[in-house]
C-alpha cells in the first residue's frame, strides 16, 4: 500500500505517508487513530448494530463501542424526522 522509495517491494511505515498525505490535504489535527471513530461513527449512521461494529473493531465491550461511535447532529435529525413522520403520520 506504501511502499518505500528506496525499495518498491517493501512497505514502508505508514507514519510517513500519513503525514505526507496530511500535509498534501492540509487537514490539521487529525490523528490515525481518529480514523476508528469515523469508522465506527459512519458504521453507526449506516445501521450497524452495536454488536456489528464491535466486531468490525474488536471491541470486546459495548462500553467501548458507545466511546468511539459519534452521530452527527444531521443525523441526529434525521432520526427525529422519522419518527416524527412514523408518530404524527
Amino acid at each position: 500500500l506504501f511502499p518505500s522509495k528506496a525499495f518498491f517491494n517493501k512497505p514502508t511505515d505508514i507514519r510517513s505517508a500519513w503525514e505526507y498525505a496530511l500535509k498534501k490535504a492540509k487537514i490539521e489535527n487529525f490523528k490515525f487513530h481518529d480514523l476508528r471513530h469515523s469508522c465506527a461513527s459512519y458504521l453507526a449512521m449506516n445501521g450497524c448494530t452495536i454488536v456489528e461494529i464491535a466486531g468490525v473493531l474488536g471491541h470486546k465491550t459495548l462500553q467501548m463501542v458507545k466511546r468511539y461511535s459519534h452521530l452527527s447532529d444531521s443525523h441526529l435529525s434525521e432520526v427525529v424526522s422519522r419518527m416524527n413522520e412514523k408518530i404524527l403520520g
